[in-house]
Parts: C-alpha cells; sequence; structure tokens
C-alpha cells in the first residue's frame, strides 16, 4: 500500500522544529515565559585598539586591534518580522557548521521608552552570542538590556588556543562592560535605554570564568605562565589585578564554570573570596567538562557572597545553549554542542530562564516579590509535596505554606533537581 501525504501534513512538525528557544514550552515554570515588551536587537563591532595578540603572547611586539563582534537586546515596542539567526561552530575536523536559528527579536525596532538593568552574557569556548539568544531574547522582553560579544575564539584543539582563550575573557568582558558603560551615558544606541548602575553578568563555561573574573576573583597567578604572559599584569597582587574587576556589580550567574582546567586552578587559593555580588551557580552533576566538583567548589569558595547551586541531577556540561537546529544534528559532536545526553534541552532552558528570571529582578530590580521562588524552598525538588487532591493537572504550585513542592512549578514538573543556597559568611 502506498501513503500519500499533502506538504501542509508536514507544518505542525516543521514548526516544532523550528520553533524560538526564548518562548518556552507548556510544562515551563511561572517565571520562564516571556515578559511584556517586544524585544529589538542591534549588531555593531566595537574595537579595542592596540592588543597582544594572545596566540603570540605578551613577548611578541605584534599588537592588533581587537574587533568583537556585538549583539544587544533590548525591551522594544512589539511588532515586526523577527529575525533569523545565521551562525556556525567548530566541527570535529575544526571546519566550521553552519546553521540557522530562529529568534522572537526584530532588528533596529523602536526601543520601549524607560531605563532598564544591563546584563552582559559571556559565551563558552567555541560558541558565539547567537547560541545564547534564547535566554537574551527572553530577558529583554522582561526589561533588561542585554549585550553579548562574539570572543572569536581561535580552533579548540590547540594547548596555545586555551591559553589565548583564557587570557582574553576577562579582558574582553572587562572591556565591554567599560564601552557599554560610556555608550550608556553619552545615550547613544543601543545603550541609550540601558541602566550603567544597575549591572549583571551572565557567563556560561569559559564565560562563566570570565564573569566570576570579572565580579571580583582573583587570578592564580599561574595563568602568566599558561597565557604566555598575557594575563601576567592581571593575576592576584599584580598592578592591574582591579582594572578587570566590576565594581558596584548587582548579580552573577554562572552556569556550568570551571574551577580548574587539567591541573591548573584558575583563581588564587582564597580568589573566590573576593567576590561579593550575589551568585546564582548552574551546573549538571555529570559535568564531565569542567567536573562537577569543581562546580560546588566555586560555591564553597564564594564565602563573602551570597550564592546558590542550581544542580540538574545526571547533566552534563552542555546546558548553556539553545536546542540544536537541524544542521547539527547530523553527526554527535556538532548535536552536543547543544543538547544534554539525559535532559531534554527545552526543559533545561525553561528552568534556567525561571530562576535567572527570579534572581535578576530580585537582585538587580530588587522586586522583593521574587525571593519566594529561590528562597525558602526544599533542596531536592523531589522532596517537594503537594496535597491537595483537587490540584488541576497543570496546576502551578503556591509555595509555602500550602506545599513544599517548588513556587512556580507545574505538577509533577519539579524533579531531578537540587536548589542550595548559602548566605554570605559561610
Amino acid at each position: 500500500m502506498v501513503l500519500f501525504f499533502k506538504k501542509e501534513h508536514f507544518l505542525p512538525f516543521t514548526f516544532f522544529l523550528l520553533a524560538a528557544a526564548a518562548r518556552p514550552g507548556i510544562d515551563a515554570p511561572a517565571l520562564a515565559p516571556l515578559g511584556p515588551f517586544g524585544a529589538g536587537v542591534a549588531t555593531l563591532d566595537i574595537v579595542q585598539p592596540n592588543q597582544i595578540d594572545p596566540l603570540l603572547g605578551a613577548t611578541s611586539s605584534n599588537r592588533i586591534d581587537r574587533h568583537l563582534p556585538l549583539r544587544v537586546w533590548y525591551p522594544a515596542r512589539a511588532g515586526g518580522a523577527p529575525i533569523t539567526y545565521a551562525s556556525s561552530l567548530a566541527g570535529p575536523d575544526g571546519k566550521p557548521v553552519a546553521f540557522t536559528i530562529p529568534g522572537i527579536a526584530v532588528e533596529n525596532a523602536v526601543a520601549a521608552p524607560g531605563k532598564f538593568p544591563l546584563v552582559l552574557v559571556a559565551h563558552g569556548y567555541g560558541n558565539n552570542p547567537e547560541v545564547m539568544a534564547w535566554l537574551c531574547e527572553n530577558l529583554a522582553t522582561k526589561g533588561y538590556v542585554v549585550a553579548s560579544a562574539a570572543f572569536r575564539d581561535p580552533p579548540v584543539f590547540s594547548n596555545v588556543a586555551l591559553g589565548a582563550v583564557i587570557a582574553r575573557r576577562p579582558l574582553d568582558i572587562a572591556f565591554l562592560a567599560a564601552e557599554a558603560r560610556r555608550r550608556a551615558l553619552a545615550g547613544q544606541a543601543p545603550f541609550a535605554h540601558a541602566d550603567p548602575d544597575r549591572v549583571a553578568l551572565i557567563g556560561y563555561s569559559m564565560g562563566g570564568f570570565g564573569v566570576l573574573t570579572a565580579a571580583g576573583a582573583a587570578l592564580n597567578p599561574a595563568l602568566a605562565v599558561a597565557t604566555r604572559g598575557v594575563l601576567a599584569p592581571y593575576v592576584a597582587g599584580a598592578t592591574k589585578a582591579d582594572d578587570i574587576k566590576l565594581p558596584n556589580l548587582k548579580a552573577v550567574v554562572a552556569i556550568s564554570p570551571p574551577w580548574r582546567l587539567g591541573k591548573l586552578n584558575m583563581w588564587s587559593p582564597t580568589g573566590l573570596a573576593d567576590i561579593h555580588a550575589p551568585t546564582f551557580i548552574i551546573g549538571g552533576s555529570q559535568d564531565h567538562t569542567v567536573g562537577y566538583p569543581g562546580i560546588r567548589a566555586i560555591f564553597d569558595g564564594e564565602t563573602k557572597a551570597p550564592r546558590y547551586l542550581l544542580t540538574f541531577l545526571e547533566a552534563g556540561h552542555d546546558i548553556g545553549l539553545s536546542g540544536a537546529p537541524p544542521e547539527m544534528t547530523k553527526r554527535l559532536w556538532d548535536q552536543s554542542w547543544f543538547e544534554d545526553p539525559v535532559w531534554r534541552n527545552a526543559r533545561i532552558t525553561a528552568i534556567e530562564e525561571h530562576f535567572i528570571t527570579a534572581f535578576l529582578d530580585r537582585n538587580v530590580k530588587d522586586d522583593a516579590t521574587k525571593s519566594s521562588y529561590i528562597d525558602g524552598l526544599v533542596q531536592n525538588s523531589d522532596d517537594g509535596t503537594w496535597q491537595d487532591d483537587k490540584i488541576p493537572f497543570d496546576a502551578i504550585s503556591p509555595g509555602p505554606p500550602a506545599a513544599t513542592f517548588w513556587k512556580g512549578f507545574k505538577r509533577n514538573q519539579a524533579a531531578g533537581m537540587s536548589l542550595e543556597f548559602r548566605p554570605a559568611g559561610k
């Protein structure tokens, strides 16, 4: 028997594959959905002149003008055709694999009136801003100006390249923060509506190393050698150590951050204790890239900061990107940039959108109503209870005292996680 199908029969499935990751699904917790604004996006190039080439090291006389392509998402008036991002990531042979990601932002949309907090997002080694657009767009609709630079990392298969990436992350983040602040104070688009005195940092993987360093963690002096002298002036105790630290940060989010690479610790023995900004750390208990014990060591080491640790039980390292585009599903290497082997990607990103929104709103916007979404929860999500037999299937937990089931999560949807908190001083 031969079956014939019309083209439109496949449209729902196609739509599912191409849905914008910034818009979470029906099982998402309460704070994950989009906010009241539209999202605009602008693209520009910022330049830091006369920089050491990190691939050549500090002893080289060669200097370069470091160009950083920059995406800026911002609250905007609704309307307009959404963007489709075109990008690429390196395949196992080092050659780029091109793909597209559908977005919800509108290029150069009219900005919404008002002043909004500024969030700087740092991507992982070999990544780019487009693969984190799911979070950047989502936050823009909730009243944040979000900037993410493409750090133009060298290929991932070289020790020299790794040292160059370590060298540039904190330097690039410090430059981006200074440039964003300068343009915001000058009223220059797309930072004209950004409030430079309300700043938060978000970093994934190597970006997590960068934002924790920018938050104040003192660098291990051994990084001076590992980066061929590029970071020598900035390590703990060096003359420019404070130049890469951002003052008066309101909040820091680190997803899958590395505490050590190989046998090399990223920070000095007490370096993490120099962070004072509230910190939200996210990791997978089976992260074999940076090591979950290292993620816990960061949580333990930030003794002067109030901090949280959200753990996805049995998840690995790859929990910071959007779902895999169709072009990236033909080889396991390509797909593994985007997908965890255990957790469904859309579930991870929705949960992260929920908690990051609560954390930023509470600490950056001073919205005390969001505290109950992250404070006072049972540590293990599986231990939460909700005893009302008349609860609708998709009801949202009100949290204590009516339920110990995590507040904001739909019935049966808070499972497989833990959330720990330690106040400053512990």
